[in-house]
């Protein structure tokens, strides 16, 4: 696309959406703060897919033009002085500014805070040399176990960073091989595509899932450990199938390599605190039913203690991705801004979705979701697509898919399909940048894994309707 549309179409859309009178959208009941959202969102759209400014600032730019233009501490000139109908409901200040501190924030913190205490004491390297050694030396052994602790730890790590330090683990392993061994591009596109699947493991794994959380509330909420106990298998499943494709796809002519990581635990009273914290976080978020504090508190836990105890210092916290969470906060300000101004029941009522059988409409959001998760953020995504899900679910009898539970969980893992280039997220870049892999053997790999992680979701959903955990 040429520059000069990448930058205008932002603009000109939305804009363009502010100027039409709202009969013109052929919406029963359409509200000029409907209107407004729209554009909102429409903005959103194509600053997510067109990236004229960084994604993060794009969930920023949102939450303030909410506050502008359709919340009770708007701009006066854009607010009628007395409510009307016609008019619609305005967004409260206060909950769109709450966005920034939403529960959900609060436990991707703590997520952070247990990477960085992981890194700096060198707990995931550690781990990751114990947990190699029991694989052997078989090339296609040694990749499976890059896989498994690449997945384990982008459960609770950041994908990107998970990503970062496993390819430092590969760079001797390569070494190893001949340049000309097609089991190379086996082991580096081993990293890529088990950290995209780890993090559908836990509530904490991946952003969209944060997303996710939003909206599974109420009769639909969901514990740290239900998640796991349907997430893990998936991942596994996945896991399975991903190392099976790539040892056959990019066979190792070599049969035998040497490993040798270097490091051992540290036991200074700093590194022993980090290793009880984890132990401590992961253990409350697995037992949240039996002592009823649930995931988001917990995630305070190893916040509190690692600054208390200075594990984690000022300096330290500038390495906490503030980005990652400014963009799940505008994430959930649009979803706040799609539901309460009305407009996402609007937008499901104007499609004839009734007429459509629930399995079609499970299929369709579904493939929308992988297609888009493809080639743009995965949280640009769900933010985009869980709001609407939401309201499908909530205004239509969809019970013989699992409700909007349903829905909402298919949609959330498609997100994280999403891995057939490289600008389809951080670790297929990190690893696309080492020059180890090309595009098309990219393209190949997360081609397929997409489709069968596809099947594997309606499949989820339909097993986890068959044994009662969905309505």
């Amino acid at each position: 696309m040429p520059q000069p549309l990448k930058y205008l179409l932002p603009l000109l859309i939305p804009a363009l959406i502010l100027m039409l009178p709202t009969h013109s959208f052929g919406l029963v009941g359409f509200t000029v703060v409907e209107q407004r959202v729209l554009a909102i969102f429409t903005l959103a759209a194509l600053c997510w897919v067109l990236e004229p400014i960084p994604i993060f600032a794009t969930s920023v730019l949102i939450i303030m033009l909410e506050l502008l233009l359709v919340s009770d501490s708007g701009l006066k000139g854009w607010l009628p002085s007395t409510p009307s109908a016609e008019f619609g409901v305005l967004l409260s200040y206060k909950d769109l500014m709450s966005t920034f501190a939403s529960p959900i924030i609060m436990l991707f913190l703590g997520g952070f805070f247990l990477a960085i205490a992981a890194t700096k004491y060198r707990l995931d390297m550690n781990l990751a040399r114990v947990m190699l050694r029991p694989f052997g030396h078989h090339p296609n052994m040694v990749i499976l176990g890059l896989m498994g602790i690449t997945a384990t730890f982008s459960m609770f790590m950041s994908n990107t960073a998970t990503t970062a330090m496993m390819l430092s683990i590969l760079t001797p392993v390569l070494a190893l091989l001949d340049p000309k061994d097609p089991g190379r591009v086996a082991f580096a596109l081993a990293i890529p595509v088990a950290a995209n699947l780890g993090g559908m493991g836990t509530p904490i794994g991946t952003p969209p899932n944060a997303v996710a959380l939003k909206y599974l509330v109420g009769n639909d909420s969901i514990s740290f450990g239900e998640w796991m106990s349907f997430g893990v298998p998936f991942v596994v499943v996945m896991l399975g199938f991903s190392w099976l494709l790539l040892t056959r796809l990019f066979p190792c002519t070599q049969q035998r390599i040497s490993l040798d990581i270097q490091g051992r635990f540290l036991t200074t009273p700093k590194a022993l605190l980090v290793y009880a914290t984890f132990i401590l976080t992961i253990g409350l978020w697995l037992t949240g039913d039996w002592h009823g504090i649930n995931s988001y508190s917990v995630g305070l836990v190893p916040v509190t203690i690692f600054l208390v105890t200075q594990v984690i210092t000022k300096e330290d916290l500038k390495k906490v991705s503030w980005d990652v969470l400014w963009l799940v906060s505008g994430g959930i300000a649009l979803g706040m801004g799609l539901e309460k101004s009305g407009l996402a029941a609007s937008l499901v009522q104007a499609i004839p979705f009734s007429q459509w059988s629930p399995i079609t409409i499970l299929i369709g959001v579904t493939a929308l979701c992988l297609l888009m998760a493809n080639f743009m953020s995965h949280t640009a995504s769900a933010n985009l697509l869980l709001p609407m899900v939401a309201a499908l679910g909530a205004s239509l009898d969809l019970s013989s898919v699992g409700g909007s539970m349903g829905l909402i969980l298919s949609v959330t893992f498609a997100a994280s399909l999403g891995m057939a280039l490289p600008i389809s997220t951080p670790p297929n870049a990190l690893t696309h940048a080492s020059g180890h892999v090309d595009t098309r053997q990219m393209a190949l790999v997360g081609v397929i894994c997409g489709a069968v992680g596809f099947v594997l979701c309606l499949g989820m959903v339909a097993l986890l309707k068959g044994v009662g955990f969905l309505s």
